[in-house]
């Protein structure tokens, strides 16, 4: 059983937020997830916590996290962040994105120690999750 960080956009834009509580779903049948709460659809942009909680909280699950899985079709400042940080702490990142309805940054796409993971489709972002979880 892993413990997944699981990125996907907050303040950047909530648009994705069923399909993130899809995935969170699809991810606890065998495994932990940390972040449950950013599949929450009543999860505003503006959450109640002060922004140093949210940092503390935030970096203390990456640093417990054996992986990071974001989902970056909606960009977030947020979500690179937690990119890099994952990154300089030798945590092993997964980055999917939805291929027809975004292009990844080049910031992203460009660094080699991230594992990226274009999709067509929730059933395909799904079987690719499975495939980085075994």
């Amino acid at each position: 059983m892993k413990k997944v960080y699981f990125a996907g956009s907050i303040r950047g834009g909530r648009a994705d937020a069923e399909l993130y509580g899809r995935v969170i779903r699809h991810i606890q049948k065998e495994n932990i997830v940390l972040t449950e709460h950013i599949g929450d659809l009543s999860l505003s942009k503006l959450e109640e916590n002060s922004d140093v909680a949210i940092y503390e909280q935030d970096t203390a699950w990456l640093r417990e996290a054996d992986l990071l899985i974001a989902e970056c079709t909606t960009p977030s400042l947020g979500v690179g962040y937690e990119l890099a940080y994952a990154e300089s702490h030798n945590i092993p990142v997964h980055i999917f994105y939805d291929k027809s309805r975004t292009r990844l940054s080049a910031m992203l796409a460009g660094d080699k120690y991230f594992h990226i993971h274009p999709y067509a489709g929730e059933e395909e972002l799904l079987q690719m999750v499975d495939k980085v979880l075994l």
